[in-house]
């Protein structure tokens, strides 16, 4: 990549962040005016495919905070126009919560007392067996803490091969890799990974994660670069809301997404926007986002971007799940367990996060029908592979 620094950590969106500056980004957002405001709305109506990282600024910014039913209006519309009246369903299963990193306000911190589980390959197909019995899913999503001595590239590529006879799409949430693991891992059936980054902010980013590869901001934030490279069909973007300011960091979000969408064009991409809570070891959010200001926070990102997924788990409560799924939001969990054999095996390992909206996949299902919206439990086909 030319007019690159050299990094130890490989080329990629690391290199050119620093052009943006966090206190200026976070001072330009606060000083928006409610005109901006009517430009930038002014000029999504005009059914602009995409706006620009600045114009996301903008829409998220306290001036847009009156403005929020129309967007909410131009958010539905844009869905409907790109995905139709669908919502896509996955399940996350927890595979380990065994982890090298140190995250303070992580339950899985390596530091923390707790049982550690990994599981064998036919724990991992009891697990696909229950999940089946859930309902019809077809999307995967496979977690696990970060441990690469334990849980490395071999140990996913036998979870992937043995997940494939049960799904068609499988992502992984797991330790960013280098480019030929992801390589390898697509040729045992892998089509997604999630990654969030956590924070933008670099010179708060090791506070939070103080040791583990986890703590090195630019092997986690090129790793991004490292999927594009692969060929991954899609990936997933987020940042843990709670850790530092949320409008700034989502305006990082979404410059770093205009970058990926520019260079590996070919791949899909979803968001994801996880809002903090207290965790085992005791942390606290240092910021908390109202249910309002995720709303406005959704519906940006959708005037922002007609194509990108958004994806809201059970992390959110029903009754706010319920609200939002008609106005910008495309994918769903459901009946998710936050621990490793948490669908098949009766263990006490901890949970990575509570879950809010425990309704059975039948009941969200329902739910969503009853909005006038239809479930999509497939999102991939394995004639495709």
């Amino acid at each position: 990549m030319s007019g690159l620094k050299q990094s130890p950590w490989g080329h990629g969106f690391a290199d050119i962040i620093d052009q943006w500056d966090w206190n200026q980004t976070t001072e330009q957002v606060f000083a928006v005016t409610e005109d901006d405001v009517r430009s930038v709305l002014s000029k999504a109506r005009r059914n602009t495919r995409r706006l620009e990282p600045d114009d996301f600024m903008v829409l998220i910014s306290p001036a847009a905070v009156p403005f929020i039913e129309e967007m909410a209006t131009l958010s539905r519309r844009f869905t409907r126009e790109r995905f139709g009246s669908t919502i896509s369903m996955y399940i996350p299963m927890y595979v380990s919560n065994a982890c090298s990193n140190a995250c303070v306000y992580c339950g899985f911190n390596h530091a923390n007392k707790l049982k550690r589980t990994i599981l064998t390959m036919d724990q991992v197909e009891a697990e696909c067996r229950a999940i089946k019995e859930l309902g019809q899913f077809d999307n995967l999503l496979i977690v696990s803490g970060e441990m690469p001595s334990l849980c490395g590239t071999d140990y996913f590529e036998n979870v992937l091969r043995t997940c494939r006879p049960y799904f068609n799409n499988l992502t992984i949430e797991v330790q960013p890799m280098k480019t030929e693991q992801y390589s390898r891992l697509i040729g045992a059936g892998l089509n997604g990974v999630v990654c969030f980054q956590e924070t933008y902010r670099r010179s708060t980013y090791r506070d939070y994660h103080p040791r583990g590869m986890k703590s090195i901001y630019d092997w986690r934030l090129n790793g991004y670069d490292r999927m594009g490279a692969a060929g991954v069909h899609k990936i997933g973007m987020g940042v843990l809301i709670g850790l530092e300011d949320w409008r700034t960091d989502m305006v990082m979000l979404s410059r770093h997404l205009r970058y990926l969408q520019k260079r590996y064009w070919r791949t899909r991409y979803s968001v994801n926007f996880p809002r903090m809570c207290p965790s085992e070891s005791g942390f606290n959010p240092k910021v908390v986002m109202s249910d309002r200001e995720l709303a406005q926070l959704t519906f940006a990102f959708r005037i922002f971007d007609h194509d990108v997924d958004i994806s809201f788990s059970t992390r959110e409560s029903e009754i706010f799940r319920n609200n939002m799924m008609t106005l910008g939001v495309t994918s769903m969990s459901a009946g998710s367990r936050t621990e490793p054999g948490g669908y098949a095996l009766s263990n006490d390992a901890l949970e990575q996060f509570e879950v809010t909206d425990s309704r059975t996949p039948t009941q969200v299902a329902d739910a969503i029908r009853a909005n006038g919206y239809d479930v999509v439990w497939k999102d991939w086909d394995a004639i495709f592979d």
